[in-house]
């Protein structure tokens, strides 16, 4: 079936009420369906009380309110007839007093009952007047009604335009104070029905819906992509892991998109109940955040359905890459290809490079904004000839696929090498022992950053940082096994699911070295002292780490010529590595027969012996054996 394709948002529900009045539109858990004809009514309706209350088409409205139909519903009368503005009804009071701030909201949505909340004590702080959403029990999801004050005399009523500004997002600030992204109607269409066709959406298919409706994933790349090619949306209240299979028997839905740790709350709840579900999916969808192959590999053996990952940004209303659905070529890593738009990658100096070749990922298109609002500094630096630096590192091999590396600013620089996060994650993700794994970047005094991990162990599994970083070892080069593991709890993470690595930076950056804890045995001091010789410190503490202290690749080479004149034995660099800490080093060595070390004096002799030997060869010309080149 062929629908009319609409410029803007009103248009949209109105085209689909006349093509398809009876369909379902959305479904929500404990209500009646929704049918097109009786969405656009809604939304109509909810349009007509705001003109009413005096909100206009460039007034900013903020939503409040948890997820569920009613959200939806009220999302696209809003976007429809003013300018939307989404908020997780989670943050805190501040948070809400800067947001409404900034957007100049003229009013702020929330549910019947919810004053003293932190958003109305925002709202009346700034004097913003405060609507709420009334919903009735056994009314169709979605169905509700405005109820306040006006904020103004009754607002003129103008035809929309494709260029009006329907939505006001902010970044997920993952790596700087979230930016303010205004789309139109003309953004948000573009790429919704860029995302219905790499999807191959179609009026009988239903989306399970998971996600929150503050962000650019729920917003566009569901429930949007889903209304523009006449499919249907189940919008349940929030995400449930273990409610979710329970969703998947009632609504019969054909395809759900998440992020990865949404998709590893699937897992688990499958694992803890034992329940299959049946094969009814056609796709997967994950998106927000990098998916493990391990994760990808579970999720298609319990579905029984292909998963295709795929890469979008708030700039862009959603959905920039992804790769294809069978039979295309859905390539291990990539975030597939351009889902209609242009995507390149650029050199610091704005020039493009060629495949295979690492960059900042940019792009361009009738989705992507024309800039943040009230930010010149930000554009300026963000926009290049008409494209958008995302932020983002990445490459396009030879057939245009996107391999997305990290952000720029979480990319690690270890004394020159960079390291990517994403593929420290990645060689972690088979750990059995290991939830969940992020990569991120400590300082460091003489290589600039080092990398570090921090751990969240499964349920019941004890974790050890020396065994961590040796599974790392098996996997990656030296520069990038971490230096440092923290075992901890859980990630910090933004609404969307994203990992805040800066946030891991702040947490377990040093803040100065402590009371030492001493040395105990007779290998331990000796070990601390050509530490100490080889670092310019004071004698270490037992429980230092070598890192933390300065140490770098080329003092670890230093260190292992020392032991091996102290101890009289090899100590290898690749031992040094994994055990950073002098009682590890010390425990490592005495458990591998080095417990009884040769006496110093008897280490001094075979040292001068060493040495008096290379000089003789040096002063004939020899070269010097291999192994002891200056």
């Amino acid at each position: 079936m062929r629908l009319t394709p609409s410029r803007h948002l009103r248009e949209l529900v109105v085209s689909l009420a006349r093509e398809r009045p009876d369909a379902v539109a959305l479904c929500a858990p404990g209500r009646p369906d929704l049918s097109f004809a009786a969405l656009a009514e809604q939304v109509l309706a909810t349009g007509e009380r705001l003109r009413e209350l005096g909100v206009g088409p460039a007034d900013a409205v903020a939503l409040a309110l948890p997820s569920g139909p009613a959200l939806a519903t009220t999302f696209l009368a809003v976007a429809g007839h003013a300018r939307c503005v989404p908020l997780n009804p989670a943050h805190a009071a501040g948070e809400f007093t800067d947001y409404l701030r900034r957007t100049a909201a003229r009013a702020l949505v929330v549910p019947a009952g919810a004053a003293g909340t932190a958003a109305t004590a925002a709202a009346r702080e700034l004097g913003v007047r405060t609507l709420e959403l009334v919903t009735r029990p056994g009314d169709p999801a979605g169905v509700a009604a405005l109820v306040g004050q006006a904020v103004d005399r009754p607002a003129s009523d103008r035809p929309g335009h494709p260029d009006d500004i329907a939505l006001l997002l902010f970044t997920s600030g993952t790596i700087a104070r979230p930016r303010m992204v205004p789309l139109t109607h003309t953004n948000l269409l573009t790429a919704a029905g860029n995302t219905g066709r790499a999807l191959r959406l179609a009026p009988d298919d239903r989306c399970l819906n998971v996600m929150p409706l503050f962000h650019a994933h729920g917003l566009t790349s569901t429930l949007l992509a889903s209304l523009v090619r006449g499919a249907s949306v189940v919008c349940p209240p929030g995400f449930d892991a273990d409610a979710f299979f329970d969703q998947l028997d009632e609504f019969s839905p054909t395809w759900y998109t998440a992020v990865p740790a949404m998709h590893r709350a699937v897992l688990d709840a499958a694992a803890g109940t034992g329940r299959r579900p049946e094969p009814r999916l056609r796709f997967i969808r994950s998106a927000s955040a990098p998916l493990p192959d391990t994760v990808l590999d579970r999720l298609e053996r319990l579905f029984a359905a292909p998963v295709v990952e795929g890469y979008g940004m708030t700039e862009a209303a959603s959905l920039v890459t992804c790769n294809p659905l069978p039979p295309g070529d859905r390539r291990r890593g990539s975030v597939g290809l351009p889902v209609g738009e242009p995507v390149r990658v650029l050199d610091p100096a704005g020039r493009p490079v060629p495949a295979g070749t690492p960059g900042e990922i940019a792009i361009r298109g009738a989705n992507v904004t024309a800039g943040y609002a009230d930010d010149p500094e930000a554009n300026a630096a963000a926009f290049t000839d008409g494209w958008l630096r995302t932020g983002d590192h990445g490459y396009l091999d030879e057939d245009g696929y996107l391999f997305v590396v990290g952000r720029v600013k979480e990319i690690i620089n270890r004394g020159g090498s960079k390291v990517s996060p994403a593929e420290v994650d990645q060689a972690l993700a088979g750990h059995p022992d290991l939830a969940e794994a992020a990569a991120f970047a400590l300082p460091h005094p003489t290589l600039g950053e080092d990398v570090a991990v921090a751990v969240v162990p499964r349920a019941g599994a004890t974790v050890r940082e020396q065994e961590v970083r040796e599974f790392a070892a098996r996997r990656l080069i030296a520069h990038k096994v971490p230096g440092r593991v923290f075992v901890v709890t859980a990630l910090p993470r933004n609404a969307t699911g994203k990992v805040q690595r800066l946030r891991l930076t702040e947490r377990h950056t040093p803040a100065g070295r402590g009371p030492a804890v001493a040395t105990g045995t007779d290998l331990e001091r000796r070990i601390a002292a050509v530490w100490a010789a080889v670092l310019g410190t004071d004698r270490p503490g037992a429980t230092e780490n070598f890192f933390d202290l300065g140490g770098d690749s080329l003092r670890l080479a230093q260190v292992a010529e020392r032991l091996r004149a102290e101890l009289g034995r090899e100590v290898p660099v690749p031992v040094l590595l994994m055990h950073p800490t002098v009682r590890g080093l010390a425990e490592h060595l005495s458990r591998d027969g080095a417990a009884d070390p040769p006496p110093a004096a008897e280490q001094r002799r075979r040292q001068d012996g060493r040495d008096r030997l290379l000089r003789q060869r040096r002063s004939h010309g020899a070269a010097a054996p291999a192994g002891e080149a200056g």
